[in-house]
């Protein structure tokens, strides 16, 4: 799986930039994480207008990187929630919690209708992609096709760049579309609302539960989750990276790692709420004796 270093200044701009009090999401060259908690407070403003507020976020199980936010419309559409893609998110406004979006109040009324409180199908998502032409992000490796950028994605979709079938990615979603899913198209879709409180199992027992997740700016991609060790001990927040993973129980709700009780609760303390630095990354991984993503 592609991972993401540092990321180009260009593909930066089109999340960064939203307006003159933006923050840039690289304060030294580092790339910000956000909790999805934090996320749940932002307003999303399309080109003409607020479309509602984040009410939650759908990850992949495969790669641990966010594919939609949940939107609530609120009074506008009858409270009915709709999914944005990371594709489509052009801004964030730090300050005022907004995220600007380049699509419009009317696509965002006449996008297919889906269900956030049943599981999405990979021909749900076919539907919704090929409904707004952004290419499907599944396959080639990279958190989004064969790179780490979602806006890298979607701008080769934009050039029609075809791929070893001939297919530019936007005929290629819309084959997918026509055609419905199949077997092995099921989507590997989780909530991370639903994926919240998970047990925790390190190698030698029990440690905790999923308290929260930390995503990264640039590419949506999950690198961390919040634990919470209170239920095993008198403990703390820490963090655990998603590459420590070594299984999820998706019918038992637990996750285990391969990490020790005692690696565990030796770890440096989380503080929910304080901006996370790569100061404070690089001593969780140096805890662990583990090598940086930010290094691949």
């Amino acid at each position: 799986m592609a991972e993401a270093g540092t990321v180009c200044r260009s593909h930066a701009s089109a999340w960064s930039y939203f307006s003159q009090r933006v923050i840039p999401i690289h304060e030294g060259g580092t790339i910000m994480l956000h909790t999805v908690k934090d996320l749940e407070r932002y307003a999303i403003h399309a080109s003409d207008g607020i479309i509602g507020h984040v009410r939650g976020a759908y990850f992949d199980d495969e790669s641990w990187v966010v594919r939609y936010l949940v939107v609530d419309t609120g009074g506008w559409l009858a409270n009915r929630k709709v999914l944005i893609s990371p594709m489509s998110v052009a801004g964030v406004n730090q300050l005022d919690r907004v995220l600007s979006v380049s699509i419009t109040r009317q696509q965002v009324k006449g996008s297919p209708d889906i269900d956030t409180d049943k599981p999405i199908s990979r021909q749900h998502e076919s539907g919704y992609l090929g409904y707004f032409g952004y290419p499907y992000y599944w396959g080639n490796g990279g958190f989004w096709g064969a790179g780490s950028f979602p806006s890298l994605l979607l701008n080769v979709s934009e050039h029609g760049m075809a791929g070893s079938d001939g297919l530019s990615n936007i005929e290629r979603t819309q084959r997918i579309s026509e055609a419905g899913s199949g077997p092995g198209d099921d989507a590997h879709l989780r909530s991370c609302e639903a994926v919240a409180g998970y047990r925790i199992e390190a190698s030698d027992g029990h440690i905790g539960h999923v308290k929260g997740f930390l995503v990264e700016e640039a590419t949506w991609a999950i690198r961390y989750l919040i634990v919470a060790t209170s239920d095993w001990w008198i403990g703390h927040d820490v963090l655990i990276a998603v590459r420590w993973i070594d299984k999820v129980s998706w019918l038992e709700n637990s996750v285990t790692v391969g990490l020790t009780r005692q690696a565990v609760k030796g770890s440096p303390v989380y503080d929910t709420s304080r901006v996370l630095d790569r100061e404070h990354e690089v001593s969780v991984f140096k805890h662990y004796k583990k090598t940086g993503y930010w290094t691949d």
